[in-house]
């Protein structure tokens, strides 16, 4: 299981408020006289959202830094749910770490995915394997200039590209099951590279499926052809053990994008036919 998403450095876009009482050949009919001010916060919540709280969110809305979905009941339909809530920590110096700085997002990153890790369980494989991901979201910018800090980590389930699969009412060892990645698995409507393929949950219908996940070593170069070479031979033998005519054996290793490797992923997909 990798996060939904690797924020990098980026700016909120601020909404400036700009009163203005007098222009040159105009006039406020309004309020003549009125105090002007700055625009109140009071009505801003900052609380934190509440853990194993769910909504009703797809793939889009997962990728934005702020989330305003509506809570629904997690014994109805719905597609995340909060499995931590947590705070931007400062720095040694006491200062306060912008929230859309690439500094808090990785901070972010790294908490909301231990903290799915932790909540579904299963093993590191069964993990990598799997549809479930990490998505993660910080208060809005009205919400941070009234005081908010926190940030919420939610689990979702990839189904297709742009939707998250509906959650079942319990989450929790969602992986920890051998026969888990029979439904939550990572699968393929056709051989990775493949005109028509897309990536699938297990439970969707399918030809192709992510069998094994193959180390790349920490020293490895993107792209570099010693190790492609040594990967592909693995996800063979992962097909061979496995496959009913040595003569006929079909595989596809996949290696991870640039993003990901530069985000720390240093193994590959080994897929097989289903």
């Amino acid at each position: 299981m990798t996060p939904l998403r690797t924020r990098a450095a980026g700016t909120v876009a601020l909404v400036v408020l700009i009163v203005v009482t007098a222009l040159a050949g105009c006039e406020d009919d309004s309020s003549p006289g009125a105090p002007v001010g700055p625009p109140s916060t009071a009505a801003v919540p900052v609380d934190a959202p509440p853990v194993r709280a769910c909504y009703r969110i797809d793939v889009a809305a997962g990728l934005e830094l702020s989330s305003a979905a509506p809570r629904v009941s997690c014994t109805k339909r719905h597609t995340s749910v909060t499995v931590r809530v947590g705070r931007i920590k400062r720095t040694t110096e006491g200062r306060v770490v912008p929230m859309e700085s690439a500094r808090a997002q990785r901070q972010v990153a790294r908490s909301c995915k231990a903290a799915v890790d932790a909540h579904v369980g299963g093993t590191t494989e069964r993990r990598r394997l799997s549809r479930v991901q990490a998505v993660w979201f910080s208060p809005s910018h009205p919400q941070v200039v009234a005081g908010a800090r926190w940030f919420r980590c939610d689990l979702v389930i990839a189904g297709t590209a742009t939707r998250f699969t509906p959650l079942p009412t319990m989450t929790r060892r969602l992986l920890e099951s051998a026969s888990a990645l029979a439904r939550y698995g990572t699968c393929g409507t056709a051989a990775p590279g493949a005109p028509g393929f897309r990536r699938v949950i297990c439970a969707a219908k399918h030809t192709w499926r992510a069998r094994s996940t193959i180390e790349l070593g920490a020293g490895a170069a993107y792209l570099g052809r010693t190790a492609g070479k040594r990967a592909d031979a693995a996800c063979r033998d992962v097909e061979a053990r496995r496959a009913t005519d040595a003569n006929r054996l079909r595989w596809s290793f996949e290696w991870p994008t640039r993003a990901q490797w530069n985000a720390g992923q240093r193994y590959g997909l080994c897929w097989t036919p289903d």
